[in-house]
């Protein structure tokens, strides 16, 4: 008989998170606010992505944007030019946000008037996708180099987002990726994921994704 007791509080860790991410959708369900979580792994393109979908939907919704990193200011730099509201999250070392940093960098924030707030997560495809963050839809970029079987190497990942973006499918002809099998994978694991075959660089598929977007933020703000 082991003289030792075995605690499992990885359980209890995401349990208090889960109650403290509800409790956040309340809040902001109550302000009409939507929260967009978007996740993927570093250099799939997520600033760019995000600066297309904010310069064809700023003219409709207010957006507010929190960067997340370790330590960098860089892309709260470059959404900055964008025009739309922004601060910079530094998580001093940790690889995800859970629900009580979102609620401190919305605080920060500062969401009077915003109808959509969208959250850049840290660039890591296993630990922000452990964490509830509060957020009302998630949200995951795969780009066409990392290649078409990351759903059957981070299934937790695909299973749990709403919406799959492929960026980079302008390059597709020079890289072993098959688009079929990466949607079949993602099904297989999601069936109810959304999935938007797109080019940030030169814009073509981003309106698919945009205007589900829009509608997402709408038919949140209605009920």
């Amino acid at each position: 008989m082991e003289g030792y007791k075995i605690i499992e509080v990885k359980e209890s860790v995401f349990a208090n998170n889960n109650k403290e991410a509800d409790e956040l959708r309340g809040k902001l369900k109550d302000q009409g606010i939507f929260l967009l979580n978007l996740m993927s792994s570093p250099g799939s393109g997520k600033t760019t992505t995000l600066k297309g979908t904010i310069a064809a939907l700023k003219d409709d919704l207010k957006i507010g944007v929190m960067e997340a990193d370790i330590d960098s200011d860089v892309d709260a730099a470059t959404i900055e030019k964008t025009g739309a509201k922004v601060i910079q999250l530094h998580t001093g070392g940790m690889c995800h946000l859970d629900a009580g940093m979102t609620s401190q960098g919305l605080e920060s924030l500062g969401t009077e008037s915003l109808d959509l707030v969208i959250l850049e997560n840290i660039g890591n495809l296993v630990c922000p996708a452990e964490f509830d963050t509060g957020a009302v839809k998630n949200a995951m970029i795969l780009s066409v180099p990392e290649g078409h079987d990351k759903p059957l190497k981070y299934p937790l990942m695909f299973s749990i987002c709403d919406a799959l973006i492929i960026n980079k499918i302008d390059v597709m002809p020079y890289f072993d990726f098959d688009l079929d099998a990466c949607v079949k994978y993602a099904k297989e694991r999601n069936p109810d994921i959304q999935i938007f075959p797109i080019s940030a660089k030169t814009g073509e598929g981003m309106e698919a994704w945009e205007n589900w977007l829009k509608e997402q933020v709408l038919d949140w703000q209605k009920k």
